[in-house]
């Protein structure tokens, strides 16, 4: 028997990264998933690859940032498998890194918020009724880190994950009573595309290592588990935490 096993689970920004390799990691532990993103061909793949491992899984193309692109994803779960039980809403941008807040472009600011941020929030939109027609669900949303302290030179990324994880709260908060739990987790620096400048030099893998206590960076795969766990009946009892997940980089 794996964590989620029997379950549906939607996945969002599976075509690469940590969405990935929490598709990969949901599947193996027994759900049905659906994969979602705006990249088909990634997306295409990372269902390949849960097929091929013996899973269950199927791709939708889905802008988070817009209404009806998520509601029909949700439906297409619903469609497809006849319930609704966990989603992890992973799918996010990084935006420009290094600009301080006086030089950043409100259009850059408003194309990040809206994918990070109204994206998170359209999706429990739509997830949470569904979950609710069943026996209740769990909810993991991708936050940051950078939701926990300041991003100098980011400010949309930082103010976009301080809402995630402020919407996890309040999203807890409505729902424990009717059997939804909202959790998020807060990954530090994580080995994938979307960070793929720092990964160009030893001496950026060097800085970011210096970060965290753990001295190294983090891995998609153990974001997954945390994902999964936070999901699963192990975790019944916590709803509303916003889990670092970052080598303890935000401790020191």
């Amino acid at each position: 028997m794996g964590l989620v096993d029997g379950k549906v689970a939607i996945v969002t920004g599976v075509a690469s990264g940590i969405g990935r390799a929490s598709a990969l990691a949901f599947a193996r532990e027994g759900a049905k998933v659906v994969a979602a993103d705006v990249m088909v061909e990634g997306g295409e793949e990372t269902v390949k690859m849960i097929k091929d491992a013996g899973g269950e899984a199927t791709f939708v193309k889905c802008d988070v940032s817009k209404e009806d692109d998520v509601k029909a994803l949700v439906q297409v779960a619903l469609d497809t498998y006849g319930k609704l039980d966990c989603a992890h809403n992973n799918a996010g941008i990084v935006g420009p890194n290094g600009t301080m807040t006086v030089d950043y472009a409100k259009a850059d600011f408003d194309k990040l918020m809206s994918i990070n941020c109204t994206g998170v929030f359209l999706c429990m939109k739509h997830e949470i009724p569904a979950m609710l027609t069943g026996a209740g669900g769990a909810i993991v949303n991708t936050a940051s880190a950078s939701g926990l302290v300041a991003t100098p030179g980011n400010i949309a990324y930082s103010a976009s994950k301080f809402a995630v994880n402020g919407m996890t709260k309040t999203a807890a908060a409505e729902f424990g009573s009717q059997g939804i739990r909202v959790n998020s987790i807060c990954p530090g620096f994580i080995e994938t595309p979307m960070v793929a400048a720092y990964l160009a030099t030893e001496e950026g893998r060097a800085a970011v290592c210096a970060l965290a206590p753990l001295n190294r960076w983090g891995q998609p795969e153990e974001m997954a588990e945390v994902a999964v766990w936070l999901a699963s009946d192990r975790a019944s009892f916590i709803t509303a935490v916003n889990m670092p997940a970052e080598g303890g980089m935000t401790a020191v």
